[in-house]
């Protein structure tokens, strides 16, 4: 029998699915409405579901070809992993409304670290380890629960050395305004220019800070020397039962005056920020998922790839995280096998 699944599909009803999720255990950013709201918005529509005790917020994207969507979970579901009938719950609840939408798979990337058991318990369930992830798999977690002067104590000297650098040189942060997202926007246009990487439109970093700015679960921090912007950041944070992680998401950096390090002082003042909304965790988003020895190895010698981004985010103290990954649940096996030899065909260049 399929279990009964709640929709929360109305806008009345975001307050009682953002407690719900701030609620469950791994509560995260990315299954919080309006993150569901911003991506209906740009491509991706979102359903809400929840079932027994366990919840997701599901977003299905129309694949080229006529080979239908793929429904996508990020950093979720919401549920109790160590309990498989709970999740089981959940997605055979989901299925049905997937297969109306003619999901050929059922991706999810868990907010979870890597762990042989979990692994075990999601290939009972059906799953096999998805070739296509979306979210960065390592990553390097800060802890915010002790007192500031720990927590810069925790960095390496030299970023320790370049925050109070920046400080002293007069390098200001402040709050941005929605006035200030033009210039924003250009300076990350400029910044993945210069470091060949992709980012979203302009609309869309204008309808996130719309969306999570009134909440409180954002911040647009920017650095300025004497009235010239030099960088800026976005960072994104839910409050939850265990106290929440904000995730430093977006970011940008001009030439001028680069050796005022005022990326250093914003990324401070980013868990500053974090930390005063409670959050124990501050999540710098992403680094190369190779292990720490070689990480550590090869770092001063490679610049490629999110190489340059480990030199800068190892220097503040976190610990390095490599999360269970992505896994596909597949409905429709042949439609699947096109589109990953689609993928595959893509990544060699064909």
């Amino acid at each position: 029998m399929i279990p009964t699944a709640k929709l929360f599909d109305q806008p009345d009803q975001q307050v009682v699915w953002d407690d719900l999720v701030s609620s469950m255990p791994g509560g995260h950013v990315l299954q919080c409405w309006a993150w569901g709201e911003l991506k209906a918005r740009f491509g991706w529509a979102v359903q809400r579901v929840a079932a027994g005790d366990a919840c997701a917020q599901v977003l299905y994207r129309t694949v080229p070809g006529g080979l239908g969507t793929i429904a996508y979970i990020p950093k979720g579901p919401l549920v109790n992993y160590e309990d498989p009938e709970s999740l089981r719950t959940l997605l055979a609840a989901i299925e049905p409304l997937a297969r109306q939408r003619r999901a050929f798979c059922l991706k999810i990337e868990p907010d979870l670290e890597d762990d042989p058991a979990l692994n075990e318990r999601l290939l009972d369930l059906g799953f096999r380890p998805s070739p296509q992830p979306v979210q960065p798999r390592s990553t390097i977690l800060v802890d915010l629960v002790p007192e500031p002067d720990q927590i810069l104590a925790g960095m390496k000297q030299k970023t320790r050395y370049n925050v109070r650098l920046a400080a002293r040189k007069e390098v200001t942060v402040r709050p941005g305004t929605e006035a200030d997202l033009p210039t924003f926007y250009r300076l990350m246009e400029s910044t993945a220019e210069r470091d060949g990487f992709g980012i979203h439109t302009e609309a869309y970093y204008e309808t996130a800070y719309r969306l999570f700015m009134p909440l409180g679960r954002a911040c647009l921090l920017l650095a300025e020397y004497e009235s010239e912007l030099l960088a800026g950041l976005a960072a994104f944070a839910l409050e939850t039962a265990q106290g929440g992680t904000a995730c430093y998401m977006y970011g940008a950096s001009s030439e001028q005056h680069r050796n005022l390090m005022p990326t250093y002082l914003l990324q401070w003042e980013a868990m500053l920020w974090a930390r005063e909304k409670g959050c124990r965790t501050y999540d710098l988003w992403g680094v190369p998922d190779r292990e720490e020895e070689v990480l550590e190895a090869e770092f001063a010698q490679r610049s490629d790839g999110l190489w340059g981004v480990y030199r800068f985010k190892r220097g503040f103290g976190g610990r390095l995280v490599r999360t269970t990954g992505a896994w596909d649940l597949v409905y429709a096996p042949w439609r699947y096998r096109l589109y990953s030899a689609a993928v595959r065909l893509r990544s060699w260049g064909v």
